[in-house]
């Protein structure tokens, strides 16, 4: 029997956020999030994934830059940019938040919000 090593997972799903400006307090926002999990981080594989997501919307006014974000290993996460705005962000986990979930193999994650384009 042949064991993978390697894992993938892809949603695109409502996130409801708390919100002072409603009436019901809350509003959902349309996100997209993807998982690498291998022998590699696979953060080419992310990456190419967003390429791709921005290609078949044919959006050509994004970009990526160094993120601060602490879920990330140092230096291996960045935010993704539509304009100016942040509308996401993806990288390589870092290993606390790995051994957090149980995670033995190191995972490349990319989420971003829909809503610019819906």
């Amino acid at each position: 029997a042949v064991v993978s090593t390697q894992s993938t997972g892809f949603e695109v799903s409502d996130v409801v956020f708390k919100s002072e400006d409603t009436e019901t307090g809350s509003k959902n926002q349309r996100k997209i999030c993807a998982l690498f999990s291998g022998k590699t981080s696979g953060f080419e594989v992310v990456h190419g994934l967003l390429d791709r997501i921005m290609l078949s919307l044919s959006e050509k006014n994004y970009s990526i830059r160094a993120s601060e974000e602490s879920m990330f290993f140092t230096g291996r996460g960045a935010d993704i940019l539509l304009g100016t705005e942040k509308i996401g962000h993806l990288g390589i986990l870092h290993p606390e938040v790995l051994e957090n979930f149980e995670i033995s193999l190191p995972c490349s994650v990319l989420e971003m919000s829909l809503e610019p384009f819906v």
